[in-house]
């Protein structure tokens, strides 16, 4: 009886955050996770969008929940299943084949995280008086955007730091251009003589800087250059062996889907819209150097390091061709991994930029997170397990076939609604171009300069989304609440259409500008982030409209569902189509992509008064 009267302040923020932390976990840090294990954008975006599923067809097992065992059940064990899940996740982690088998049980969190949704939402209605369910709508709203803080904030930063601080000790390394300097031929690799210094392992190099001649080179010398030096870090095992397939093998492995569709749009997209590259007809090329690296002693036995290399500033005329990413193990630390620096053939004037190494543990950043993560939540099982009240109504509805009839009937009566062909295609349409800039956002801020992205730290995208980024996100949506409380939902509905679509042309500027101020990015997120958290309150407030009636809680399950499929789909094609047409293009199809949006708006019926306080 005593377990039954206790304050909800016991459990409402506990149960709230544990529901916001897996799904923040499946949509955002998986993907900065993959990225930063070397996972290409369209597999990133293919996959974890797929993770979206068990929130699309939730509304179809919601059932079950009630027919078996009580709220409080389903809770507790599902939390402990998503902490066994996130163990699972951190185990394989440093597994050759981590990719597979961390996506696998990213689906036993998805699922589980569906399910505690379920529960926890039946849970707080059964837990509380009505009063208090109005009264607590803030705080569980409140550590729902902590969770959101934690996972893309607090976590990232943290996986960050670890990377930061488990490799090796980074190299600065300064390279300028110089008309007055001359020209210099490759050098062959096994004539490069390091320093040797004693003390822990690291990373020498050679030269410590580079200058490069602002005089142009034949093209032909330059691919000749860039081949012997690909050439001698594949035969090394710097970098991967590349799998060449003849014409006759790859037409062989295409699927049907790949031999009519996929492989002729891609020659489609290429042609028109994938990154040109300048053909010169005085067949000449930039000017070339070359850097060596090698580890200054040998590896423990098992043990790699892997070395990220990139600019970081400067001017964007100097960029890497060769060495983003060289992996060295026992059998090749004694031999120099070659990195290649090219210039652009038109400077013609003195400039310099700044490149940077780096060689975090990445495998066990993340296993540590992930096991901070499996160890919260069986915390929150334990917690949980003696804290939640048994409120006398929550109890299994058990089997019943006028249950199962009035299941059915929640389907039948939300079809049966006024325009709901246009609420559906609302719902699909309204976060088109949102669901393929949030699965491409954070791989563009933490790709190197050379491949259109802004080179971002791990713990730097971390501290953009999770403070800036959540700080800004949330400011809009609590305006956007005020100004649809104040005004009504329709008079402000375009405004908010064109807050949650017009900002994400940030990213069109980001990607065109490369900038190297932190400050500029931040305030580009925090820019598109606001205008998110404005524009999606619309979003909000049409599925809770069109969700009234007698079934309110099952159709709004239903909107949420058709939520989630709208980011699924096109989330699953976004990578596959920036690796084709490159970043710049891509943001600018994605605000091509807001136009659909717009188009549906015009027909949606909405009540004026809907969203006004009425006078009782």
């Amino acid at each position: 009886m005593e377990n039954k009267k206790r304050s909800p302040w016991f459990w409402v923020p506990s149960i709230y955050f544990a529901q916001g932390m897996p799904y923040i976990v499946v949509m955002t840090v998986s993907v900065i996770m993959y990225k930063r294990l070397g996972v290409s954008n369209a597999d990133i975006a293919l996959y974890t969008s797929w993770l979206y599923l068990p929130w699309v067809i939730k509304p179809l097992w919601s059932p079950l929940v009630d027919i078996f065992r009580t709220k409080r059940f389903w809770i507790v064990t599902l939390q402990l299943f998503i902490g066994a899940a996130l163990g699972g996740v951190a185990l394989t982690i440093p597994m050759p084949g981590y990719f597979k088998l961390t996506l696998g049980f990213f689906w036993l969190l998805a699922f589980s995280s569906a399910t505690h949704d379920i529960a926890t939402d039946g849970f707080y209605m059964l837990g509380l008086t009505e009063h208090e369910q109005a009264w607590f709508v803030g705080v569980r709203s409140t550590f729902y955007r902590f969770a959101m803080i934690t996972g893309q904030g607090l976590l990232i930063i943290l996986a960050g730091y670890i990377e930061s601080t488990s490799g090796l000790p980074d190299l600065d390394i300064r390279v300028q251009v110089k008309p007055s300097t001359a020209q210099v031929q490759m050098i062959n690799p096994d004539s490069v003589s390091f320093t040797s210094i004693e003390g822990d392992i690291h990373f020498v190099t050679w030269p410590e800087h580079i200058s490069i001649s602002a005089h142009p080179i034949n093209a032909e010398t330059a691919d000749s250059i860039l081949q012997r030096a690909n050439q001698w870090n594949i035969k090394h095992h710097f970098i991967d062996t590349p799998k060449i397939q003849t014409k006759a093998e790859h037409e062989a492995s295409l699927s049907w889907w790949g031999r009519y569709i996929t492989e002729p749009l891609e020659k489609i997209l290429g042609k028109w819209f994938g990154v040109k590259k300048e053909v010169r007809t005085d067949n000449l090329a930039g000017n070339m150097g070359s850097i060596f690296f090698k580890l200054s002693k040998a590896p423990e036995p098992g043990k790699e390091y892997v070395m990220h290399f990139g600019r970081i500033s400067g001017d964007k005329s100097i960029s890497l061709v060769l060495g983003e990413r060289l992996v060295f193990n026992e059998s090749n630390w004694n031999k120099p991994a070659m990195a290649l620096i090219q210039i652009d053939p038109k400077l013609r004037t003195a400039t310099s930029a700044e490149f940077k190494a780096q060689s975090g543990n990445i495998p066990l950043a993340w296993s540590i997170t992930f096991v901070v993560l499996a160890i919260l939540f069986i915390l929150f099982f334990i917690y949980h397990k003696f804290i939640l009240p048994h409120p006398a109504s929550d109890k299994p509805a058990g089997k019943s076939d006028q249950f199962f009839k009035d299941f059915i009937e929640t389907f039948t009566t939300f079809f049966r609604k006024d325009h709901i062909g246009l609420t559906i295609t609302f719902l699909l349409l309204y976060r088109l171009a949102e669901s393929q800039l949030v699965k491409l956002a954070s791989p563009f801020l933490l790709d190197t300069r050379e491949l259109g992205g802004l080179a971002l730290t791990t713990g730097e995208v971390g501290f953009i989304y999770g403070t800036v980024g959540i700080l800004f996100l949330t400011l809009g949506g609590l305006l956007g609440g005020f100004i649809a409380a104040k005004y009504g939902l329709k008079k402000w509905l375009w405004w908010m259409a064109i807050a949650i679509n017009v900002p994400d042309a940030v990213y069109i500027y980001l990607s065109y500008t490369q900038p190297d101020s932190f400050w500029i990015i931040n305030a580009c997120v925090a820019t598109e982030q606001f205008g998110y958290g404005f524009g999606f309150t619309a979003y909000m407030l049409y599925m809770i409209y069109i969700s009234q009636g007698e079934y309110k809680t099952a159709h709004f399950a239903i909107a949420t569902g058709f939520m989630a499929l709208g980011m699924m789909i096109p989330g699953m094609i976004s990578g596959w189509l920036q690796e084709i047409i490159g970043y710049q293009h891509f943001f600018i199809w994605v605000m091509i992509a807001t136009i659909p949006g717009f188009l549906i708006l015009p027909f949606i019926p909405i009540d004026e008064k809907f969203g006004i306080k009425q006078d009782e």
